[in-house]
């Protein structure tokens, strides 16, 4: 069977909290064969792990690539290896917010690899960052 993963699932999974709602997560991502998480979700997921549970940075990065490269979970939308460097750029730097990152691997799905931002903190590399129009 296949399907979306949602950040609770996710969380639970990850956090193993509380332990029956943890379990039941582990029955869907250790023996679904296709599942999909968005983007939402991984960003989501990093928030929470990051501000509710107060898990550091480095661990969060750490603990999201291993569960992406576990062969039944696949990005929606996005290529797994584009996500995984993406997620590198938040491990390390504390400047990369987790949401960057991920416009960051979309932008390197894109033709013109060119993103528009007026924060000096989005990563450049491999893009364009532009604050305005060029003329």
């Amino acid at each position: 069977m296949s399907g979306l993963l949602d950040t609770s699932m996710v969380v639970r999974y990850l956090t193993g909290d509380p332990p029956e709602l943890a379990e039941q997560a582990s029955q869907v991502i250790d023996h679904e064969e296709n599942l999909r998480i968005s983007d939402v979700v991984i960003a989501e997921t990093a928030y929470v792990l990051t501000s509710v549970y107060q898990v550091p940075r480095k661990v969060v990065v750490d603990h999201l690539i291993l569960f992406l490269q576990k062969g039944n979970i696949h990005p929606f939308a996005l290529d797994k290896g584009i996500l995984l460097q993406a997620l590198l750029l938040c491990r390390l730097s504390g400047r990369v917010s987790y949401a960057d990152a991920i416009v960051w691997a979309q932008a390197q799905m894109t033709d013109e690899k060119t993103v528009y931002s007026l924060d000096n903190r989005f990563p450049q590399d491999g893009l364009r960052v532009l604050a305005g129009k060029e003329k």
